[in-house]
């Protein structure tokens, strides 16, 4: 959330912001509800102090008149007190409503309009493989080596889950290790985090864990949600606290399950593993003060495109416009990997992303950071970004290092945990 007095000196500005963002929230509304409710808050505390002094005074009436008279002082001042609250909760109410739909500011060089106005700005160190026999997608692929299992996962759970065999489960574990010595050796602190989130912790990281746009499963009769991304986890774990400054910037990579209800996603471009209810992912996350948070950004803009350039994957990265940024992001970075079996002849797909979320979610969260020799604390800034998203990671892989006879070369990065060189027949015509 942005800061209050923020809003209140800069109407215009914020108004501005939600409108290239393509979000409805009537600023110069909550601007007025903020300002009554604070003229309110003063009559209230007023009324409370009056009333006090004629409760204090009963004792000292003269006799059973006055002394009745007092009584009915103080009474109606209390009615009055309470007629007054009683405004200030329904203004809140609205009030609070607006708030919560504000997004964060936007940084000044993100591009502005929707989805298609996203600006391209880098490319990959491999460049897009010519493959001249027919492209299988990584559907195709997994069932002609029995990496993959969709309709069994149905079964059991439903459209959108899925069993992983054979070289697929030791291409996911083979990742997670990757991602994380990559990571430790960029000092970032491993964590296995919880798959659970309470509600309060889901909403201040900025997802909607009711209702009918949420994203999130809910656990029935629990305040508990499964968590979407270790974002969540990793962006609550110091919810209510106050770090030193000199420990900042904290970099942690945090390993979850992630689950997500995907509502509507649907078509050719979803199949498989590309949009699912459950993945494993490898999740960066910083603390920062808010001089270093956009560096932190390119950084982990950075880290992403080295994870992909040493797994041999060519990708893209986008600059993501105003339309397109979740609530909580001040600029976000896609990185799309190629994809040779998607679409017609072979499409970019987002494989990771990463955000500056500045002081947006640490004021949800009440997360702050002290200077030593200073008074007061100040809110931190907080980045997350994705190393390593299995699901599509393994997209990527298969669809790139296939071979015509369907083999699929592993990246060599990651055979010393895979224990192979190749999946599947060697074809010596492909050679």
């Amino acid at each position: 959330m942005l800061d209050p007095r923020f809003i209140l000196e800069n109407v215009e500005l914020v108004q501005e912001n939600c409108d290239i963002r393509g979000v409805k929230a009537d600023v110069a509304r909550y601007a007025a509800l903020e300002t009554k409710r604070r003229e309110l808050q003063q009559e209230v505390e007023e009324l409370s102090r009056k009333a006090n002094e004629v409760s204090k005074s009963i004792g000292k009436a003269k006799d059973d008149a006055e002394r009745e008279a007092r009584k009915e002082e103080g009474r109606a001042l209390r009615e009055q007190k309470d007629d007054k609250q009683s405004e200030i909760d329904t203004i809140v109410a609205e009030a609070t409503t607006i708030y919560s739909h504000i997004p964060n500011m936007t940084h000044p060089d993100s591009p502005r309009g929707g989805e298609e106005d996203s600006r391209e700005l880098r490319r990959g160190a491999v460049e897009v493989p010519k493959m001249s026999f027919p492209v299988q997608d990584h559907v195709e692929l997994g069932e002609q080596h029995k990496l993959i299992d969709l309709e069994g996962g149905a079964r059991i759970a439903g459209h959108g889950f899925y069993f992983l065999q054979n070289e697929a489960v030791l291409l996911e574990l083979a990742l997670q290790q990757f991602a994380v010595e990559y990571l430790m050796k960029e000092g970032f602190i491993p964590t296995i985090t919880p798959d659970l989130a309470r509600g309060e912790i889901v909403q201040g990281v900025g997802f909607v864990p009711r209702g009918p746009e949420t994203q999130i499963y809910s656990v029935e009769n629990f305040d508990l949600n499964l968590v979407a991304t270790a974002e969540i986890t990793l962006g609550g774990l110091y919810a209510g606290q106050v770090i030193d400054e000199e420990d900042l910037p904290i970099k942690l990579c945090g390993i979850s399950h992630c689950y997500r209800t995907e509502a509507g996603a649907a078509g050719r471009q979803s199949r498989g593993l590309y949009r699912v209810h459950q993945f494993t992912k490898i999740e960066m996350f910083a603390f920062t003060t808010p001089e270093q948070s956009e560096d932190m950004h390119n950084y982990f803009c950075d880290l992403e495109c080295g994870l992909f350039d040493e797994l041999g994957i060519p990708y893209r990265v986008i600059d993501i416009a105003t339309g397109d940024l979740g609530g909580p992001a001040y600029r976000k970075f896609d990185l799309e990997a190629w994809m040779p079996g998607r679409g017609h002849g072979g499409e970019y797909g987002e494989v990771t992303s990463t955000s500056n979320c500045t002081d947006y979610q640490a004021r949800r969260l009440n997360i702050r950071y002290k200077t030593k020799g200073e008074k007061g604390t100040n809110f931190v800034h907080t980045l997350n970004g994705t190393a390593i998203a299995v699901s599509r990671a393994l997209i990527a892989i298969m669809e790139n290092c296939q071979h015509a006879d369907g083999s699929i070369m592993v990246p060599e990065v990651l055979q010393k945990w895979v224990g192979k060189e190749r999946i599947g027949a060697i074809d010596t015509d492909d050679e």
